[in-house]
């Protein structure tokens, strides 16, 4: 059984996605799953977070989006049978490959998935689903009635987090770093308040924001990554820099952010403190880094797939790429040249 795997060298570029060979064990046994792979999500991986956390190995497993069906039941198992259709994350510390053709899970890191959807559609939503539900539920406790920013609203994070917000009653404003996809997001069915270009010769973020909130500013702003100073970022797709986004925030505002290294001085501070407002990190791995909310975490989970079955969450069709091409892809995903990417069997 082959998958793909990340052999760490002593520096970034000597980092390699090799084919491995594997075996997995003759018998399932406990709560194992035996699952038949479909599909599976490649995402960057996070070589900084595997070493805070003492995960250290010579071959890291690469994939852990992953859609499949079930082949074999440990004797433990009581949510699935043979020939359920499955979806789920991978721990950060498993062993194997998602890109294998057969895998081992855990029953408790499973649900099922709707028939209606796709393998494609399911592997490559479920990571950003979670973000966004995390970000919205989780960090900034969102009702109806409050105002919220999302930064990139044509990404597939950002668009689920649009979609979430609007399905329960809140007011969205979002952002588009180019043209097109100013125009996607004006033409979305989910309505929106108000669609602000920020690339090149655009208008202005904070007088845009203000404008349409009564000068009160937003409940609640998502970034996916924030400039610490302003000469960074000069391209077109900019980020917002941090005390653009603290200035959008209204007194008792929630920001939640992407930016693992984020510093704020303390005029900064001062101004969060005036608007007695609220910064929380998004750490898009704490459910499967941690299992103390396992049962929260596999109600987000079935949730999502509930949503997206009833087309209430609806992620923007991603092209699957084959297996025998996903160790080229894999390297352009680590290096940023591709948000993320999902194989197909």
């Amino acid at each position: 059984m082959k998958g793909l795997y990340c052999r760490l060298g002593q520096t970034d570029a000597d980092t390699k996605f090799v084919i491995q060979e594997m075996s997995l064990p003759a018998n399932v046994d406990g709560h194992q799953v035996r699952v038949k792979m479909k599909a599976c999500g490649l995402s960057p991986l996070d070589l900084k977070l595997l070493v805070d956390l003492g995960i250290q190995r010579d071959l890291i497993p690469v994939g852990r989006e992953v859609a499949g069906v079930v082949l074999q039941v440990g004797s433990l198992v009581s949510s699935f049978h043979p020939d359920d259709e499955v979806v789920g994350i991978l721990p950060l510390d498993y062993p194997w490959s998602g890109l294998c053709d057969v895998i081992d899970v855990d029953e408790h890191l499973l649900v099922h998935k709707p028939e209606k959807l796709s393998w494609i559609c399911v592997a490559g939503a479920i990571r950003d689903g979670v973000c966004a539900y995390t970000a919205l539920h989780t960090h900034a406790r969102m009702a109806a009635g409050h105002t919220l920013l999302v930064m990139d609203g044509a990404s597939t994070f950002g668009l689920l987090c649009i979609q979430l917000a609007s399905y329960h009653g809140v007011k969205v404003l979002t952002t588009s770093h180019t043209p097109e996809q100013h125009t996607f997001l004006e033409k979305l069915q989910t309505s929106l308040a108000r669609v602000i270009p920020v690339f090149e010769g655009s208008s202005d973020l904070l007088s845009d924001v203000l404008e349409e909130t009564g000068g009160l500013g937003v409940d609640i702003v998502i970034d996916t990554g924030v400039r610490l100073q302003e000469d960074e970022g000069s391209n077109g797709n900019r980020l917002p820099h941090k005390h653009e986004v603290i200035s959008v925030l209204g007194v008792g505002g929630h920001w939640v952010t992407s930016h693992q290294e984020l510093q704020l001085d303390p005029p900064d501070c001062r101004l969060l403190h005036l608007k007695s407002a609220s910064v929380t990190f998004l750490n898009q791995e704490v459910w499967t880094a941690s299992t103390v909310q396992q049962g929260r975490y596999l109600h987000i989970l079935k949730d999502i797939m509930e949503k997206m079955s009833s087309g209430i969450l609806g992620p923007e069709p991603e092209e699957a790429v084959p297996l025998q091409d996903a160790t080229v892809v894999m390297e352009m995903v680590q290096r940023c040249q591709k948000k993320s990417a999902i194989v197909q069997f």
